[in-house]
């Protein structure tokens, strides 16, 4: 189901600065350099408003794909053309088409999020990568996920389990947002708790806090790739599709 008309608005308003977006989409290109060869054809299933197509555009030739034919017109105003409008759960895309897929904060939205999963294995060309971002845990649903039309959170076990069920071999995963974890729960807690009224919002921060938290993230990022993070309010994988 897609986002109402201003969350998109803001999204695309938001997602070139804003710490929270930036912090996402520099880790899943720091993936990308790790695990698809520079120049591979990329698939970005919930490709939004486009930011992230603009930056993996730098190492991959990148298609978009999201459900949203208002969230496409704001990529076409970013300049990008390779796009369509499209259901994951029944991708219009010729069977091992793709190196490489990009999903980021998409398949907590889909019905059915195997059937999703399953589609973007069937995409991948053998020995393909999928790059995966969900938010984590049941224990933190509140207005915010009723705002963005979640159907789920997840452990980081489920997501492993998901994958693997779905024939993907997992190479690495890790909770994110680690440092700012207490602040998710107090947030979430005070929702529960003053019964707030769903509302996707992201909390207002001045020029100076948004260059630190962005700074912060550069550097819980580079923990999460050397070590992994034992918990956090999102959880990012990397799968490949066996090539045998």
């Amino acid at each position: 189901m897609p986002l109402h008309s201003p969350e998109y608005a803001r999204m695309f308003e938001q997602e070139d600065r804003y710490w929270w977006f930036v912090a996402r989409r520099r880790l899943a290109l720091q993936l990308l350099r790790r695990h698809v060869p520079n120049g591979c054809s990329l698939l970005d299933v919930g490709c939004g408003t486009g930011a992230g197509l603009g930056a993996f555009s730098s190492e991959c030739r990148t298609f978009g794909a999201d459900f949203s034919e208002l969230a496409l017109g704001f990529c076409a105003e970013r300049g990008i053309s390779r796009l369509v409008q499209a259901d994951a759960q029944a991708l219009p895309v010729v069977t091992s088409s793709f190196d490489a897929v990009i999903s980021l904060d998409t398949i907590e939205h889909i019905p059915d999020d195997c059937a999703a999963v399953s589609e973007i294995y069937r995409i991948l060309k053998p020995g393909g990568t999928f790059i995966m971002n969900v938010p984590a845990y049941k224990w933190l649903w509140g207005p915010h996920d009723v705002a963005l039309m979640h159907h789920r959170r997840y452990t980081r076990s489920q997501v492993k389990k998901m994958l693997v069920d779905e024939g993907f071999e997992v190479k690495w995963s890790s909770y994110s947002v680690f440092f700012l974890f207490p602040f998710v729960v107090l947030a979430r807690l005070k929702d529960r708790f003053f019964h707030t009224k769903p509302e996707a919002k992201l909390p207002k921060v001045s020029p100076e806090l948004n260059k630190f938290l962005t700074g912060l993230h550069a550097f819980e990022a580079s923990l999460a790739l050397n070590v992994g993070l034992p918990w956090g309010s999102s959880i990012t994988a990397v799968a490949t599709k066996p090539k045998g």
